[in-house]
């Protein structure tokens, strides 16, 4: 007797909630899938941060073991599942594995196979692919979907990038993003030969690079996945970019807020459409599942930009699937995970993506991810642990109670806050202090953080505690994104 097909998002959610196999988020953290272990039986997640001190049910932090210094998120990952502690737990739980992750490489893929598991993403080499800025801008144009005015080239000096820009007609203002990478450490402005000598070494040498015209914009991100039913597209959402209380980076991302009247309903319509037209074309190339696009909204004109693709699960994803839409219906991760659990299932996409643009669906929800912004290195000897503080009248930050959910968060006047850094940890410009994460906007209309966001921030970093290192120079930065 065939199995039945699920055919309505009830039988989809009975179906994650009556699963067998064990399905691991494997990461230094747990935040970019917080709460998703509530919507999937026999979810799991496998960290080596312990944000929440022991005291989360589906979280497991191995004890620490000797390793080469990371340098990137993949071989934080590579390390979890090569623990013995892990290796264990996998073995112990039995049925057929199941993983998934924000970054993995190769040898990740070849780990989760000795472990017998499945890894429910597409492959490392076609993330790559798609992950590539150059090649984004490409995929793009095959969709229809408009970056801002650009050229791809080599740069072999300034005067070489001048003629490029020449001939191309983007002026002398310019914004430069090599292939991969953060945008925060990845983007180049340049509007004269002393910012282009500032940043040589990095754009000379590295192959192709994506050169744009600097317009005055606004930056949102938005997420999809897509199905072979379709892409199901979740609601754009405003970026806090480069503000010094929270990251040193110049555009580096530090942020999201979701509310129903983010950027005008034209733009809001215009973006879903976009992100439909290159969830499609994603399909054609063989990419399915979660992704998320950056697009930049010129202030001056309204137009909408391709910006560039995340591949995967982003440090916006918590905000997508805890939003009132996904409550009512169901994280946009799960329809990822019904993908890959190769279940037969009919969705009326369009109907879907028609309910989940309408405003009332949306709540409001901010959250700021607070780096140390100062020029120093010390060792942090306390840090605010994980759970719900309150802001009181006179502005001070206390904690209030444990909890690691945020819907925890009952009004303004309290924040979700997820702790990343631990005593004993180096604190260094750039450094991930935590998460916050509140209930209403953290920005103005004017794309400014507003007062009780400042007074939030403030209170957070007052709240940790740390000591000098008793020689700087012994330190080598090691910072990479870890969200």
């Amino acid at each position: 007797m065939p199995k039945k097909e699920l055919g309505n998002i009830s039988e989809i959610r009975r179906f994650f909630h009556t699963n067998k196999d064990p399905i691991y988020f494997v990461s230094a953290t747990n935040f970019n899938l917080l709460g998703l272990d509530e919507w999937v039986k026999n979810f799991k997640y496998i960290c080596y941060i312990d944000c929440f001190d022991g005291r989360h049910p589906n979280v497991f932090v191995p004890s620490e073991a000797p390793h080469e210094e990371f340098q990137s998120i993949e071989d934080i990952n590579n390390y979890l599942l090569s623990h013995k502690e892990v290796i264990d737990l996998v073995k112990r739980r039995g049925g057929k594995p199941k993983f998934v992750f924000l970054m993995f490489d190769q040898k990740t893929e070849e780990l989760v196979k000795q472990l017998g598991g499945e890894l429910w993403f597409p492959k490392a080499k076609l993330r790559e692919y798609c992950d590539n800025k150059i090649n984004t801008v490409r995929i793009g144009n095959k969709a229809g979907v408009p970056s801002v005015p650009n050229t791809l080239s080599e740069v072999k000096s300034y005067d070489h990038l001048m003629k490029v820009c020449e001939k191309a007609g983007l002026g002398s203002d310019l914004v430069l993003q090599s292939a991969f990478g953060d945008s925060g450490h990845t983007t180049f402005f340049i509007k004269s030969a002393a910012d282009f000598r500032r940043h040589e070494h990095e754009i000379v040498g590295q192959g192709e690079i994506k050169i744009m015209k600097r317009i005055d914009c606004r930056g949102s991100a938005i997420e999809a996945c897509a199905t072979k039913e379709g892409t199901i597209v979740g609601p754009l959402m405003t970026e806090l970019v480069g503000f010094k209380e929270l990251t040193p980076y110049r555009g580096g991302w530090c942020g999201n807020e979701i509310f129903s009247t983010a950027f005008p309903a034209k733009t809001r319509q215009r973006a879903r459409e976009l992100t439909f037209q290159f969830g499609e074309q994603l399909r054609k190339e063989g990419y399915r599942g979660y992704f998320e696009l950056d697009f930049l909204v010129d202030k001056k004109t309204g137009d909408i930009w391709l910006g560039e693709l995340n591949p995967r699960i982003t440090g916006a994803s918590s905000m997508t699937n805890h939003a009132a839409f996904a409550h009512a219906d169901a994280p946009l991760f799960l329809f990822h995970l019904l993908e890959f659990t190769n279940k037969k299932f009919t969705l009326d996409v369009d109907e879907l993506n028609a309910r989940w643009a309408d405003p009332e669906m949306i709540d409001s929800w901010s959250q700021m991810v607070i780096k140390h912004t100062e020029d120093t290195v010390d060792i942090v000897t306390h840090a605010p642990q994980s759970g719900i503080y309150r802001m009181l009248e006179d502005g001070r930050v206390v904690y209030d109670r444990f909890d690691y959910h945020r819907r925890a968060v009952e009004s303004e006047n309290e924040a979700f806050f997820l702790r990343i850094a631990r005593p004993g940890d180096f604190r260094y410009e750039g450094a991930d202090l935590g998460i916050l994460v509140t209930r209403g906007r953290s920005m103005t209309s004017g794309f400014k953080l507003t007062d009780r966001s400042q007074r939030w921030i403030h209170g957070i970093k007052q709240a940790f505690s740390a000591r000098p290192l008793p020689s700087v120079n012994a330190f080598e930065d090691h910072a990479f994104k870890i969200m």
